[in-house]
């Protein structure tokens, strides 16, 4: 996949609330040059600048930024996901309209009001629809019409189109020039955690390693797919864990849980029944992986080692390619590659966005 712009590109975008870049590597890949980028996390806004080097950067926070400033002839698309903490419904506590992280797609509305893209994409958590008992949904919609944008909407899952992992996102595309947008077609074949896994090298809890090499030759098309060019499988990164949540991994079975540990190895935990299934989940070699958003916190397992997943691993399981480097402490890291869109579930949109178009 390419992840640097080389040449001139017909497409032209915008990536606000970019992140680490997984939205802009995909649409790179479909053939969209990536003109500005906004982000307000330092760490991620130099990942970004590593492995988009032709793209003006801007790390600071949106409602400062003024984008005609910058970008003065209406780009071929905005996009972005705003922070969805508040619309997670994974966030039992502050998921309501007084978060101020649901503000922020208002910002995202601000930047399509002002640019007049052709198209706009705008991404966030799948629970976004249900928010507000569907209201903030029904509200974009009609803000968008009356910015004269045709939209369409969809959550689509990440494993369906060629992703290893089941990661389900909420899309919006709107078009000013009356195109009703149609999503892409769904793949019928799932890529596994072995189709991404099994030409990357070994490595034990807590291992810091900058590069290794790989241990065979790709053995499924998607590994080939991300190594590319690549000589080396760089950033095996490992969180090291404590001797005895290793101990735990040691008696979970792929597919498997926190309820196959022993309840006498879990006593500081105060209630069980509070338990996560997502906790101390083995990941299954022969299906894609579950969604990986918070990998280190949640504790998701090796499926054959004892150990938590590597950051090439877990970059892997998101369709980033072996080429993309990640900036910052490896706490930061992890979160970058937990919060990105998967490069190649976006770039099946970009690509829809431009047969629509021509």
């Amino acid at each position: 996949m390419q992840v640097e712009q080389k040449g001139l590109f017909k497409y032209s975008g915008i990536d606000i609330f970019s992140g680490a870049g997984g939205m802009s590597c995909g649409a790179m890949a479909a053939g969209v040059s990536i003109d500005l980028a906004v982000e307000f996390d330092k760490h991620s806004a130099n990942t970004f600048k590593k492995n988009h080097p032709n793209t003006l950067v801007i790390q600071d926070d949106i409602s400062n930024i003024n984008p005609k400033k910058y970008i003065t002839t209406p780009p071929f698309v905005v996009f972005g996901g705003p922070p969805c903490q508040g619309f997670s419904k994974s966030n039992t506590k502050t998921r309501d309209i007084g978060n101020d992280n649901n503000n922020l797609f208002r910002e995202f509305i601000r930047f399509v009001d002002e640019l007049q893209p052709q198209w706009f994409v705008f991404e966030n958590v799948e629970g976004f629809q249900s928010f507000n008992k569907g209201k903030t949904l029904k509200s974009l919609e009609l803000t968008f019409k009356g910015l004269k944008y045709t939209t369409s909407h969809k959550v689509l899952c990440a494993s369906s189109f060629g992703v290893p992992q089941r990661r389900k996102r909420f899309f919006m595309v709107g078009n000013r020039d009356g195109i009703k947008f149609e999503f892409p077609k769904e793949t019928s074949t799932e890529i596994t955690v072995k189709d991404a896994f099994h030409d990357l090298p070994k490595l034990i809890n807590g291992q810091q390693d900058s590069a290794l090499p790989y241990i065979s030759k790709p053995q499924s098309q998607y590994a080939k797919l991300m190594r590319g060019a690549t000589k080396e499988s760089t950033q095996n990164l490992v969180s090291r864990n404590r001797d005895y949540v290793v101990e735990r991994y040691a008696h979970i079975p792929q597919g498997g849980n926190w309820r196959s540990i022993p309840n006498h190895m879990l006593d500081n935990y105060a209630n069980l029944d509070n338990c996560h299934g997502s906790i101390y989940r083995r990941l299954n070699l022969d299906e894609p992986s579950v969604i990986i958003s918070n990998y280190r916190k949640n504790m998701l397992i090796h499926p054959e080692q004892d150990r938590g997943l590597s950051v090439r691993e877990a970059a892997r399981l998101q369709s980033f390619p072996d080429s993309y480097v990640f900036e910052g402490n490896l706490v930061s890291i992890q979160q970058q590659i937990g919060n990105a869109v998967p490069p190649l579930l976006a770039k099946e949109i970009f690509s829809q966005l431009i047969s629509a178009s021509k």
